[in-house]
């Protein structure tokens, strides 16, 4: 289950004594997308302008993952008795709620549908008092800050953030959408004035519960929103205070259920279309009140769990998607690691550390289950500033309050260095941080500088500094071999080569163990173009462009 932030007590009242039927979800997989009367070749029937800008300013060509699912089969399915939740395109799937478990016998004999899969049972929660649950308890502030940023500079100033805020760099032009549990207040509390007054509050959306407020719904997203977005000078000031935002509730705060996973794919793919640079996720997703559905640690290897697979393919459209690694740290049941999304092999995972860079203690551990350094960067998730729900200003703890703090500061990057691409800034945010050349389980390579990533980005530097290149590199252009020499002592022997397309897709990798030499053969089988190279030892990595 997810740790959010923040104490609630919940009514948990039994279904049977409702005196109403209560609902089964379910996920259809289907086979194929050959009938659908959408094209590739029409695009804007189906993407925003901006997320077809946000394509071709990458390169990224439209594909298969793109085209809505076939309305012909979602009919067929519903006209068997269940309700249409929503759908998602890039899974070929929809969620849908039926009152007769029976009815998805007759939807399993669809010539078209290839996976039924209950996502939500009739289970009642045991754990909602403590599903959105601080921690730790929050520290107080201490003492009077009159600057701008108030107590909130100590966690601009720990990435630098300063040295771009002072630029002009404050994120305008920047879309962000924040997937979360309710928005409590932001259409009232001063804090947010200027998002409302600059029309950029680019539009809300609900997943859960579409008759709901999500205004009135839980305070969590509106904390998230106030440590991007807060713009309440001497007392808070987020760290990307003019980008824009889109607010999608995801999160169904009374329940565990593996369908909240397809609420977030559901979230997700309506922010790309709708033409988002940055996906902030404060939410994660391994234990659930059926325990059936439940993740193991094997399972966060980066592409596993239907979540991490969408995260994943949200990046591969062009967004930087950044999630807390999760508040297990201290987890008594043994768990501790990182959860859902945050494993993603594209997603950037973030930790928790204070203002003085220690570690949280309850900050989830990597390395994801496959090796891959995770979290990638850390934040100010302990004792963070940001606006209540009782409308103060106070702190909070969790990985959910480290995720926006760099989701924020990188929209100012971004809005510093508009030609890069998402896989470049990722890149860049890792290279800058403190213990890029020697990452740890905690905070991965650790707490970014803002302005040694804007000096990777504008120099067009995806590697280390020349002056401590680890590999010579030869010949360079390359028809169909490469040979690789070891410059650097400290490298041990096992290494792991990759090769990237510009856009960050991973084509080709292998491992190898004769690191003082190696000969790369047959790279003739890649199209010719331009590759990232990346060479990575224990605790060492270079990027090289072939």
């Amino acid at each position: 289950m997810r740790r959010i932030i923040i104490y609630i007590v919940f009514t948990v009242l039994s279904l049977t004594g409702l005196g109403a039927k209560a609902q089964l979800y379910y996920r259809v997989a289907f086979s194929d997308k050959k009938n659908t009367p959408w094209r590739l070749s029409d695009p804007n029937a189906y993407l925003s302008e901006r997320a077809l800008i946000r394509r071709e300013k990458q390169n990224i060509l439209i594909d298969s993952l793109d085209l809505p699912v076939d309305p012909v089969y979602i009919k067929k399915v519903t006209d068997l008795g269940c309700t249409l939740v929503h759908s998602s395109k890039w899974m070929n799937s929809v969620t849908v709620k039926a009152e007769d478990d029976d009815i998805m016998d007759n939807i399993k004999q669809l010539p078209f549908v290839r996976e039924v899969e209950l996502t939500k049972s009739y289970m009642i929660n045991k754990r909602a008092g403590n599903k959105l649950t601080d921690p730790i308890s929050p520290g107080k502030l201490l003492e009077i800050d009159t600057t701008l940023y108030g107590q909130s500079s100590g966690q601009v100033n720990q990435l630098n953030g300063q040295f771009l805020h002072n630029q002009g760099y404050r994120g305008e032009g920047i879309h962000i959408a924040i997937l979360d549990a309710g928005f409590y207040k932001v259409d009232e509390y001063p804090a947010f004035d200027s998002l409302w007054t600059e029309n950029r509050i680019l539009g809300i959306k609900d997943f859960v519960d579409s008759s709901e407020d999500i205004f009135e719904m839980h305070y969590h997203g509106m904390s998230v929103l106030s440590i991007m977005a807060g713009n309440f000078p001497g007392k808070l000031v987020g760290t990307a205070p003019e980008a824009s935002y889109l607010l999608i509730r995801s999160e169904d705060i009374n329940t565990e259920f593996i369908t909240e996973e397809d609420n977030w794919i559901a979230a997700a793919e309506y922010a790309d279309s709708a033409g988002v640079d940055i996906i902030n996720s404060s939410l994660g997703y391994f234990t659930f009140d059926d325990s059936n559905m439940n993740h193991t640690y094997a399972d966060m290897d980066g592409n596993t769990t239907r979540v991490t697979k969408a995260a994943n393919i949200a990046v591969s459209r062009g967004i930087l998607v950044f999630a807390s690694a999760g508040n297990e740290g201290r987890d008594n049941q043994g768990w501790k690691y990182i959860i859902a999304p945050s494993d993603g092999d594209s997603v950037i995972a973030v930790g928790a550390v204070n203002k003085e860079g220690v570690p949280a203690p309850f900050t989830s551990y990597g390395p994801a289950s496959d090796g891959d350094i995770k979290p990638n960067v850390a934040a100010v998730g302990w004792n963070t500033v940001i606006q209540k729900h009782d409308g103060t200003i106070g702190t909070g703890n969790g990985t959910s309050y480290s995720s926006p703090v760099i989701a924020g500061i990188t929209a100012c990057l971004w809005e510093a260095n508009p030609g890069a691409t998402a896989w470049q800034v990722k890149k860049a945010l890792e290279q800058s941080s403190h213990l890029y050349n020697n990452p740890d389980s905690l905070v991965g390579y650790g707490i970014p500088d803002m302005q040694i990533a804007d000096y990777i980005l504008k120099a067009n530097v995806v590697k280390q500094w020349e002056y401590n290149t680890l590999w010579m590199v030869y010949p360079n252009p390359a028809t169909d071999y490469i040979i690789m020499r070891k410059l650097s002592k400290e490298i041990n022997k096992k290494i792991r080569i990759s090769f990237y397309q510009t856009d960050g897709k991973l084509i080709w990798q292998e491992i190898r163990n004769d690191a003082t030499k190696i000969m790369l053969q047959n790279l003739n089988i890649l199209k010719p173009g331009f590759y990232l190279m990346q060479i990575v030892s224990e605790n060492q990595v270079e990027t090289i462009k072939i």
